[in-house]
């Protein structure tokens, strides 16, 4: 994967969901020491979406970060006119895609089922607007590199599942790529030719200018960016893993509140 130091391309993944979460994080009550010794969570109620979506984007981020030289990857693109960003947006000999990271969970906070229809997306049962988002993304983006190059091929749409439970296909999207984010590299590098490589360069060059989107933030330290946001990570951690001891300590209380009932039952059957 090729890199520099551009405005654009200098933007790491889950930037403006970071940026989010912790700015809203700021506002947040400290826990007390009861809270923290029983593993609240330090997140707020918005902040849970935000923290898995930042995770899931850090996750295919990374894994995009192994492509060949030859591609060019971007991240946290933000979109003029709507408080969002683009997750991830890749160029290479394979055509343009516009990459979406998903990190759902269920309502036992573990990995959610996902069920794809030719267009409708169900997660944990629940139908959610992806697969259009996807695709309005993509076609935003197609619009403004074909005001510069009219005959290029059009964004293809991604959606990349982190660690979903089971992802079922039951019939293709028309547009949308629908894919486990493990397999996204060897699908991206297998797919066959249709950008040269000057074309490649120059989808670039647009995507890397910064007044191709609406104006980026004010430069925030990166490394202080992530440094917080690496230390939130710990604090949720270290909270999960509490609640589990606590868990745990309650399950063995129990097995052993049970043995010590039985025991005083078996010997009063003696007894009697």
């Amino acid at each position: 994967m090729t890199t520099d130091s551009s405005a654009v391309r200098q933007r790491f993944p889950a930037q403006s969901v970071i940026e989010q979460l912790l700015y809203e994080q700021g506002s947040m009550p400290p826990l007390s020491w009861l809270a923290r010794l029983f593993g609240g969570s330090p997140l707020g109620v918005e902040g849970v979406p935000r923290y898995l979506g930042a995770k899931g984007e850090i996750t295919v981020g990374a894994l995009l970060e192994t492509l060949p030289p030859e591609w060019i990857v971007f991240h946290a693109i933000p979109i003029a006119g709507r408080n969002s960003d683009i997750d991830h947006l890749v160029v290479g000999p394979g055509g343009i895609f516009t990459i979406t990271s998903m990190c759902h969970v269920g309502a036992t906070r573990h990995s959610a089922d996902v069920w794809v229809g030719k267009r409708i997306m169900l997660v944990a049962g629940r139908k959610v607007s992806h697969l259009r988002d996807s695709e309005c993304e993509a076609e935003r983006v197609t619009h403004l590199v074909r005001e510069r190059m009219p005959l290029l091929t059009p964004v293809q749409p991604v959606i990349a599942l982190v660690d979903p439970k089971r992802l079922t296909i039951a019939d293709k999207p028309e547009q949308v790529k629908v894919i486990d984010a493990q397999d996204l590299r060897r699908w991206l590098v297998k797919l066959h030719p249709v950008l040269s490589a000057g074309e490649v360069q120059e989808v670039s060059d647009l995507v890397d200018s910064p007044n191709t989107w609406r104006p980026l933030p004010l430069p925030t330290a990166d490394d202080d960016l992530m440094e917080r946001f690496t230390a939130l990570d710990a604090q949720v951690r270290s909270a999960g893993i509490r609640r589990l001891l606590w868990v745990l300590v309650g399950a063995a209380t129990a097995i052993g509140v049970s043995i010590v009932v039985l025991h005083a039952l078996e010997a009063s059957q003696i007894v009697g």
